[in-house]
């Protein structure tokens, strides 16, 4: 633990969830759930990290509209469309079905950090943070860290 302001440890508070969602590939709002963490946590004044622990899957933070959500995922599907042949993706030649999932999460990033002021998380205007999945149908974890004092 490090010294704070205060001369009080920083807090320091870990959690993991699980998600497997049915769908290839689809968003989860998971701002509730981040939110009950933060509290949990007792941090006043801090810091979120939140990151997909698998390299098909993504956090991000964006607007909660279900028209901006179809529209990235037809972009992505266009940017890196699925193909299981390993005539595209070289990646699919170890056997895997997946190498269009690994460049679609690696657009949508892996983690996001955001501050922490009040005991809550401090977003802009319509900002929220968002599991993305993109080679769904079996379990995945999110790391949720948060510290400050």
């Amino acid at each position: 633990m490090w010294p704070t302001t205060t001369g009080e440890p920083m807090k320091s508070h870990t959690e993991y969830l699980t998600f497997n969602l049915p769908a290839r590939m689809a968003f989860e709002n998971i701002t509730p759930k981040i939110e009950a963490i933060v509290k949990q946590s007792g941090v006043q004044e801090g810091l979120l990290l939140c990151n997909a622990m698998h390299i098909t899957a993504s956090v991000f933070i964006n607007d909660d509209e279900p028209g901006l959500h179809e529209d990235y995922q037809r972009w992505l599907e266009e940017l890196a469309p699925f193909d299981a042949s390993p005539q595209r993706y070289h990646h699919n030649r170890t056997g895997e079905d997946n190498a269009d999932a690994h460049m679609k999460r690696q657009v949508m990033g892996r983690e996001v950090v955001v501050a922490i002021t009040n005991g809550k998380l401090d977003f802009g205007p319509w900002e929220q943070i968002f599991y993305g999945e993109f080679d769904g149908r079996r379990p995945k974890k999110v790391l949720v860290k948060v510290i400050g004092e």
